[in-house]
C-alpha cells in the first residue's frame, strides 16, 4: 500500500456513533466533554497516556500526551486521552511485587483493546515509558487493526558518579558488591543519589530501550524515535508531529496488520540482535506476532542472531547507553548499516506511509564514533541472542551472548525453588565459581508472573563471579542483566518441564557453540525424578495472578493469555 491511496474513510469507526438520530444520546454525552458540530465531524483519535508517578519512566508522559493531543487537533483530528496501568520493574525488583510486571503487559493490552473498540477511535497513538508498556501498546494496536502510532517517552540521560556516567544498572550490582564489603554505606547511598537523574526509561539497551528500537524497525513509530532522551526538546516537538502522522496514516487507511508482516518482524529481530538487546525481546517479539497472527517461532530468533553482526557496543555488556546512541544518529544509523549490506527487509511498510528504504533514503552513514560499529567490522560476526535446546529446555531457553559465541561451562547444580533463597545464597557467599545456579518454578505459571533476576544476577557480577558463575532459570532477566545467565527455560517447572527434576550437585552443561542445555543424566533418570517431583503449593491462586497462571502460554511461545 503506497501513499496514492485513494483516500480513506476518516470516520471508519466513530461514524457508528456520531451519525443518525438515533445516536443522539451519545452526540449529548460527547458535548457535555466540550466537542462541538466540528469535533464530532473529525476523525476521533484515541491517546493512550501511560503516565505514571510510580516510575521516572513513566511520569513525564502527561506532558508528552498533551502535545500529541495539540498536533492531533492542529491535523483537524478530536483526540481522546485515556489511560492504563504500570508497573515498575526497577522498583519492584527482588520482591513479590516483580511477579506483577509481566502481567501488567497483558492489563495494558487489554485495557487499551477494550477503551479503543468501545468509543470507536477511527485511529490510536499510544504514549509510553517502562518495560511491558510498549508490547502492551503494540499487542492492542494489532488486535484492534486500526490506523495507530506508538510513541516513546524516552530514554533517561546517565548520572555521574566519581567522574564516570552510572545508571541502575551499576546500583544493582553495587548492591553485590556492598555485600562483599567491597563498597561502603556511604559509597552505596552516593550511588544511589545519582545514577537517576531525572525522568526517562532506564539507560542502556536494557527493556525499554531494546523493545523501543523493535518498535521503531517494526515500523510502528516514526523514524528516530527510540532514541531521543525524555528531556531532550525534540522529543516534544515528535510528540506534536504524530498527530500530522496519524491523520496522514488514516487518511492512507494504513493498518498495523499491512506493518506488521513477517518481513518486520524479521527487521525487528535483526536490529534487537544487532545492537545487543534484551533477553525479553523474544518473548515480546512472540507475543506481538500471536496477536498480529504472524507466524513467528523462538527458533527464527537464533537463525537471524546467527546471520546478523553485533554492531552496537550498548550496555550492558558494552559502554555506551541510548543517549550516546542518539548522538551519533539513532536506531536510523544502525537500520542503514544493515540495509545497505542487505539485512533488512527495505520494502517493508512503516507508518510513514513509506518503506523502510524510502525512509532511509537520503540518511547518510556517519561515523558511529564506537557507538555504532560497519557491518564489515563488527563487534562480532554474530547477533547477541542464542536460542539453547537440550534435555533442561525441549521448547528452548534464552541467552545473551553479546559476542561470546564461545562459552562452554560445566559445573554442579546449585537449586532453589524461589529467587528470594537464591538471592540470599548469594549475599552469604554461598555460591562458588563454576557452580550453575538454578532458580525454578518462577515461570508464567509457577511464579506466576514470570519474574526477572536482575537483583540475583547483578548481585553476582558485583562479587566478581560474573564469568564464572552460570544461572538458570524459568524465569526471566531484567535487559540489564549480562554474563551467562539462562533464562525462559521451557517447559517451565511448574507444568512438569525437565528443570523440575534437579538436585544439587547434578552436573549441567552450557555449550553455546552447539546450542545445548543438558543436565547429564539419562532420559529414564529425568522421567523417573520428575514423576517423584513434588511443586511447592502455588503462591497466588486468586486474584489477578491466580487468573494469569490459569490462562498463560509458554514461555517459547510468548507467555500470552490470548
Amino acid at each position: 500500500m503506497q501513499a496514492d491511496t485513494p483516500r480513506f474513510n476518516v470516520k471508519h469507526k466513530s461514524q457508528e456513533i456520531t451519525l443518525g438520530p438515533e445516536r443522539s444520546p451519545a452526540r449529548s454525552m460527547l458535548r457535555a466533554t466540550g466537542l462541538d458540530d466540528a469535533a464530532l465531524a473529525r476523525p476521533f483519535i484515541g491517546v493512550a497516556n501511560l503516565a505514571s508517578d510510580v516510575t521516572p519512566c513513566n511520569f513525564h508522559l502527561g506532558r508528552l500526551a498533551t502535545k500529541v493531543k495539540q498536533g492531533v487537533r492542529e491535523a483537524r483530528g478530536t483526540p481522546f486521552e485515556f489511560g492504563t496501568i504500570t508497573v515498575s520493574d526497577g522498583i519492584s525488583m527482588g520482591t513479590e511485587g516483580m511477579k506483577a510486571s509481566l502481567v501488567s503487559r497483558e492489563v495494558i493490552a487489554d485495557s487499551i483493546e477494550l477503551v479503543s473498540m468501545a468509543e470507536w477511535f477511527d485511529g490510536l497513538i499510544t504514549v509510553a515509558g517502562c518495560d511491558k508498556n510498549m508490547p502492551g501498546c503494540i499487542m492492542a494496536m494489532a488486535r484492534l487493526n486500526i490506523p495507530s502510532i506508538f510513541v516513546y517517552g524516552g530514554t533517561i540521560l546517565p548520572g555521574r558518579f566519581r567522574g564516570r556516567d552510572v545508571n541502575i544498572q551499576d546500583v544493582f550490582e553495587a548492591v553485590g558488591a556492598h555485600s562483599q564489603g567491597k563498597m561502603s554505606d556511604a559509597d552505596l547511598d552516593e550511588l544511589e543519589r545519582v545514577a537517576c537523574p531525572g525522568e526517562g526509561s532506564c539507560a542502556g539497551l536494557f527493556t525499554a530501550n531494546t523493545m523501543s528500537s523493535a518498535i521503531e524497525a517494526l515500523g510502528m513509530s516514526l523514524p528516530g524515535d527510540a532514541s531521543i532522551p525524555a528531556v531532550d526538546p525534540r522529543k516534544m516537538e515528535e510528540c506534536q508531529r504524530v498527530g500530522e502522522a496519524m491523520l496522514h496514516l488514516l487518511e492512507l487507511g494504513i493498518m498495523p496488520r499491512d506493518i506488521l508482516t513477517r518481513k518486520a518482524f524479521e527487521n525487528a529481530i535483526a536490529v534487537a540482535v544487532a545492537m545487543g538487546g534484551s533477553t525479553n525481546a523474544v518473548l515480546h517479539l512472540l507475543a506481538i506476532s500471536r496477536e498480529a497472527e504472524v507466524p513467528l517461532d523462538i527458533d527464527d530468533f537464533d537463525y537471524i542472531s546467527r546471520n546478523t553482526p553485533y554492531i552496537a557496543d550498548m550496555r550492558p555488556g558494552g559502554k555506551y547507553v541510548m543517549a550516546d546512541l542518539d548522538k551519533v544518529g539513532g536506531v536510523p544509523q544502525v537500520m542503514k548499516r544493515l540495509l545497505d549490506a542487505g539485512l533488512l527487509y527495505g520494502d517493508a511498510l512503516t507508518v510513514t506511509g513509506k518503506t523502510v528504504r524510502e525512509n532511509l533514503e537520503s540518511l547518510e552513514v556517519i561515523d558511529g564514533k564506537g557507538v555504532v560499529y560497519s557491518v564489515a567490522s563488527p563487534l562480532s560476526t554474530s547477533g547477541s541472542l542464542v536460542i539453547l535446546k537440550g534435555n533442561l529446555a525441549p521448547e528452548g531457553a534464552v541467552i545473551k551472548v553479546a559476542g561470546n559465541h564461545d562459552l562452554y561451562h560445566k559445573g554442579p547444580a546449585r537449586v532453589f525453588d524461589r529467587e528470594q533463597d537464591a538471592f540470599q545464597a548469594v549475599k552469604k557467599s554461598e555460591i562458588k565459581s563454576g557452580d550453575v545456579v538454578v532458580i525454578r518454578y518462577e515461570g508464567p505459571k509457577g511464579g506466576p508472573g514470570m519474574r526477572e533476576m536482575l537483583a540475583v544476577t547483578a548481585a553476582i557480577v558485583g562479587q566478581g563471579l560474573g564469568d564464572d558463575v552460570v544461572l538458570i532459570t524459568d524465569g526471566r532477566f531484567s535487559g540489564a542483566t549480562h554474563g551467562p545467565m539462562v533464562g525462559h527455560v521451557a517447559p517451565e517447572a511448574a507444568v512438569g518441564g525437565p528443570i523440575a527434576a534437579l538436585k544439587d550437585g547434578d552436573i549441567i552443561t552450557l555449550d553455546i557453540p552447539n546450542r545445548l542445555l543438558e543436565v547429564d543424566l539419562s532420559d529414564s533418570e529425568l522421567q523417573e525424578r520428575l514423576r517423584a517431583s513434588v511443586p511447592p503449593p502455588p503462591t497466588h491462586t486468586t486474584g489477578a495472578l491466580g487468573k494469569y497462571a490459569k490462562l498463560v502460554s509458554s514461555a517459547s511461545a510468548g507467555a500470552v493469555t490470548t
